[in-house]
Parts: structure tokens; C-alpha cells; sequence
């Protein structure tokens, strides 16, 4: 019986390439028709392929990886989107982890940046890039990088990931 079962929902599937799994059975035949999800090259609508995933948590990892961000493992993927791994581990045989490079990361001078070349660095977002340039305009140009850190109250674990990206 579990063979005809199966059978309708390779059926289904086929005729249905963007159904949202649901069953540890719909995830058996995908993973069989060889439905993989790259963790680090996935889409909101590959995402979304996992009924475990909201449109909201679909796109948060999209946008880590358009970041460069790179999931290594499930437990990535879990942290990233604040679900418990016993949720995700039924979809694990979809999901694999390709790495890629990651590009020459972007460095730029915090006290000649504008806010779109701000707004483009990693751990940087709109809101925080009109910030620094507002404090720049409003107090002066950043003496150091503590100074800039000082001056926009920003925390360590912050600064310890822009360090990589931000000079004088």
C-alpha cells in the first residue's frame, strides 16, 4: 500500500513542481525525483517548497545569502530563522550545502561613503548607513574607527563583524 501511495505523490509532484511539502512522504519522493535545495543559492519560492517556512522566513534566507552569508549546516539554516532543529531535520535529505567563494568584500571609507555605497556593506542597513552619514554631518568627520563605534553607540559584536569592511 505504501508503494501506491507513494506512486500518486510522485505523480502529484511531477504535475505540481512547486507544491509545498509537507510529509516526511512528500519529502522521501522529492528528495527521489531529486528536488535539492542549495542552502546558500536558494530562492523565496525554493524556500517556500518547505511548508515549514513562512514567506517571511523564506525571505530572511534569501536575502542572508544575496548577503554572502553561508549556511554550513541545518543548524544555520534553524538559528537563522529562530525554528528548532527537530523542525527542519524532516526536510534534510532536500537540503544540501554547496560553498561558494565569498567575493572580495566590500571596504569603504566611512567618512567619504554615501549612504547607498554604506547601505551596500555587509551588516549595514539603510536605517544604520543614514546614521553614520547624519553623525558625520552633524559632528564631523570619524578621527578613528573607535571613535566612529563611540560616537554611534554601536556594540562590540556589531563592530567586531564591520570592522572587516570600514576605515578612516
Amino acid at each position: 500500500m505504501n508503494w501506491l501511495k507513494k506512486k500518486q505523490i510522485r505523480e502529484f509532484l511531477k504535475q505540481n513542481p512547486y507544491h509545498r511539502l509537507s510529509s516526511a512522504l512528500e519529502v522521501s519522493v522529492a528528495a527521489d525525483l531529486g528536488l535539492k535545495i542549495d542552502a546558500n543559492r536558494a530562492t523565496v519560492d525554493e524556500w517556500l517548497r518547505l511548508s515549514i517556512f513562512s514567506i517571511h522566513q523564506a525571505r530572511t534566507l534569501a536575502e542572508l545569502s544575496r548577503q554572502n552569508v553561508q549556511f554550513l549546516s541545518l543548524e544555520d539554516i534553524a538559528t537563522a530563522v529562530n525554528i528548532s532543529l527537530n523542525q527542519l531535520k524532516p526536510f534534510e535529505s532536500v537540503i544540501y550545502f554547496a560553498y561558494y567563494s565569498a567575493l572580495t568584500p566590500i571596504s569603504v571609507n566611512i567618512n567619504q561613503a554615501s549612504i547607498e555605497q554604506l547601505s551596500k556593506v555587509h551588516c549595514i542597513g539603510q536605517d544604520l548607513a543614514v546614521a553614520i552619514v547624519n553623525e558625520r554631518q552633524r559632528a564631523g568627520k570619524y578621527s578613528s574607527v573607535a571613535n566612529f563605534q563611540s560616537r554611534l553607540s554601536l556594540d562590540g559584536e556589531l563592530m567586531s563583524q564591520l570592522s572587516y569592511y570600514l576605515y578612516c
